[in-house]
């Protein structure tokens, strides 16, 4: 029973990391899907001649008789087709953050079983209806692609409970995933890559569609109908397997289970003195935190720097190429491709968060140390390292010379697989349990709307600075070097509560 049971996991595990890698976070590889809807001239109909380089046209065919241009969509100025599809991607970003919170409460009221087939029914009516769109319903898109994130993200947050399941491996678990979830990004690259080679957008996402099969059969074959309890109680059984064990045993576990999980999520302004009774708080409780609202201001700067720079890349890569269409497509690929790496980036992003929370834990016996200060420690160099590596790819991105932007690219990815798994461990390991999919939920719906400045931004640049994003790279850089405050203040309050496990906070 103890192999079928680790089995089961393991198999739990995997087919969770391919789901996660497969469809949950394509959106991120939306620049590769760009190019194709141009290939396809979604939008077209917006670009206006430019002046300009007709008349250089028009120049040299009265000295050799021909009017021709090296690429064609350079007759034309697109700055109104790239605002649609910067649009469209603000408004998904936006949906796939805000939508988070009543997604997550659905998550915890609703159970596991309820928020998946949520996820497969938006999931499979986008990709149905990306499929069937053209040139001519191209606005079907405003449609489809936040449905296409909404449906991710309730992949993702079913997923992420699935840490639970590895014991002290929990936070490695869930950056993995984390990481799976950006990485898939790639699977817009290869539609693209397929495309080149004549299989049409339609089949591809067609394709998708029928994938939908397969993850009913995960929903009801290796995930549970409900929660998974952290820590996991003995004899715990679900999926193929829940028909199994003692359900005696597990009712007489859980006042115990409980107490386990409340003393490890316990807040360290939470912590009773001698002789006071512990209470549990509601969730509003945390949710008006300081420590929350410092979590809050740090993802949604560095969120924000990476939408920009996703949502703007084709434009930039075409201004910075000089519109050479094979140039554009050639880095393109390379950004996707780099995407890939954020599986491989985000699981030592966890092993060193759990290699700092067992460290902590060894000396948490000679300091008096609690184990809310414990998982604290341990998240303060992965919130320090995300800041340090946004800074490096903001300062890349912020620096025009096209050959730099394959650092901009690698550095871009580490820091965003380093960005979500460390939001999602900070959540776990420091709020209680029963509140993470409402908490998880609300950071990312607060964060949306900071994530809705990239649209005016883009307009910004495009517009008034004429093209040239200097002066709006070089602010938020400043903006930036906020998001160090964060790791600073929880390494203060860890400070002033070491030793002193009943102090107030």
């Amino acid at each position: 029973m103890a192999v079928q049971g680790l089995c089961l996991r393991v198999a739990t595990l995997l087919t969770g990391l391919l789901e996660c890698l497969g469809f949950a976070g394509i959106l991120f590889g939306w620049a590769s899907l760009v190019f194709v809807f141009k290939m396809e001239h979604y939008f077209e109909d917006l670009c206006e001649p430019n002046a300009e380089l007709m008349g250089n046209a028009t120049e040299q065919a009265g000295k050799d008789g021909c009017l021709r241009f090296p690429f064609p969509f350079l007759s034309s100025d697109c700055r109104a087709q790239d605002e649609r599809f910067s649009l469209i991607f603000t408004l998904a970003t936006f949906i796939n953050n805000f939508m988070t919170f009543p997604t997550g409460y659905i998550f915890d009221r609703f159970k596991t079983t309820v928020a998946r087939l949520v996820a497969i029914f938006l999931y499979t009516s986008a990709t149905l209806t990306i499929a069937f769109t053209s040139a001519e319903s191209a606005l079907l898109l405003f449609l489809a692609m936040p449905m296409l994130t909404m449906g991710g993200i309730l992949f993702l947050i079913t997923n992420l409970q699935v840490g639970n399941l590895f014991g002290k491996h929990r936070s490695t678990i869930i950056t993995l995933y984390n990481g799976a979830f950006d990485s898939s990004s790639a699977v817009f690259l290869i539609i693209k890559l397929l495309y080149e080679q004549g299989i049409s957008l339609r089949a591809s996402f067609l394709f998708l569609s029928v994938c939908s099969a397969w993850h009913i059969g995960r929903t009801f074959f290796l995930m549970p109908r409900g929660h998974i309890p952290y820590p996991l109680p003995p004899n715990y059984h679900y999926g193929l397997c829940s028909g199994n064990g003692s359900t005696e045993e597990e009712k007489a576990d859980e006042p115990d289970k409980v107490e386990r999980r409340s003393k490890e999520h316990l807040s360290l302004d939470e912590i009773p003195g001698p002789g006071q009774q512990q209470t549990p708080h509601s969730f509003w409780r945390y949710a008006f935190s300081r420590r929350f609202a410092c979590h809050l201001v740090w993802l949604s700067v560095i969120q924000l720097w990476n939408y920009l720079f996703i949502g703007t890349l084709n434009s930039l890569l075409t201004n910075l190429a000089s519109g050479d269409r094979a140039l554009v497509s050639t880095y393109t690929n390379a950004f996707a491709i780099t995407q890939f790496f954020g599986v491989l980036c985000a699981p030592w992003n966890g092993l060193l968060m759990d290699w700092l929370k067992q460290k902590y834990q060894r000396e948490a016996g000679k300091t008096d140390s609690s184990a809310s200060v414990v998982a604290l420690y341990s998240m303060v160099p992965s919130l320090a390292l995300t800041s340090l590596l946004c800074l490096g790819f903001a300062l890349c991105a912020s620096v025009p010379v096209l050959s730099l932007q394959y650092l901009t690219f690698i550095l871009q990815v580490v820091s965003r697989s380093f960005l979500y798994g460390s939001n999602a461990a900070f959540l776990t390991l420091v709020f209680p349990s029963e509140h993470f999919g409402k908490l998880f939920g609300l950071v990312m719906a607060l964060s949306a709307i900071v994530s809705l400045l990239q649209f005016p931004i883009f307009t910004l640049i495009k517009g008034p600075l004429q093209n040239d994003p200097f002066a709006v790279n070089m602010t938020l850089v400043l903006i930036t070097l906020l998001t160090f405050i964060h790791p600073f203040l929880v390494y203060r309050e860890c400070q002033g509560q070491k030793g002193s496990p009943s102090a107030a906070a």
